[in-house]
């Protein structure tokens, strides 16, 4: 994840770049804005800042072969796919200025490490909503710990994918010394998004967006 420039193909890079911009003005149109009221609109800007720092601790062996949280689960909890998108727009655009990307491979990285795991997510959460009973634990194992385990590993096979069609590595390799450490990576982010889940539940219901305490709390008879 975070490819620097000239690592891909440009042609790759600029149809990306406009999708991704397509895909931010779909965002900012369908967004629910009134989300970001007085009360909330500090803990958007705070979550930003916060997975700005967490995106700027990285491991890394090669260019383009780096690690790091997404936390793109836990937003999209927290404010919707739209609403998740933009703020994870404006974090990749953070730590694009600052050296930790590429700016002509911003659109790339967009729809890999933002709108990708956001779709899994939301994915995940609108099925759990259909199909499973409303409890406070599934909210927690399946919109969280299983969501964001499966959006980095989806991540991980989709960024090997790219790397391996534009020729930047062999599959071999990526398949060898740079896939499995995406499975590890899926256990911690599933760790994390579960305890933030748990704990915004317990503490802050109000800045789970898709949390209703009547609907998971509710109390048996």
């Amino acid at each position: 994840m975070n490819f620097p420039d000239l690592l891909l193909p440009t042609n790759l890079l600029w149809a990306a770049n406009a999708l991704s911009a397509l895909t931010l003005i779909h965002s900012l149109r369908k967004a629910d804005w009134r989300m970001l009221s007085a009360s909330l609109l500090h803990v958007f800007l705070g979550a930003c800042v916060t997975l700005g720092l967490l995106w700027s601790i990285k491991a890394g062996i090669k260019p383009g072969l780096n690690f790091h949280v997404l936390g793109a689960t836990l937003l999209t909890l927290m404010f919707g796919p739209y609403l998740a998108l933009i703020a994870m727009a404006l974090v990749l655009l953070l730590v694009t200025l600052f050296g930790a990307s590429g700016l002509e491979s911003y659109g790339i990285n967009f729809l890999l490490m933002a709108l990708l795991p956001v779709i899994v997510s939301h994915a995940i959460f609108r099925w759990s909503d259909r199909k499973l009973p409303n409890h406070f634990f599934i909210y927690v194992m399946v919109d969280g710990f299983f969501a964001a385990a499966l959006a980095m590993a989806v991540l991980g096979f989709a960024t090997c994918f790219i790397l391996a069609e534009a020729g930047a590595y062999t599959a071999s390799y990526l398949r060898s010394e740079y896939l499995p450490f995406y499975m590890l990576m899926a256990w911690s982010e599933a760790l994390l998004t579960g305890m933030g889940a748990t704990l915004m539940a317990a503490y802050r219901p109000e800045w789970l967006a898709t949390f209703d305490d009547r609907r998971y709390l509710k109390t048996r008879r």
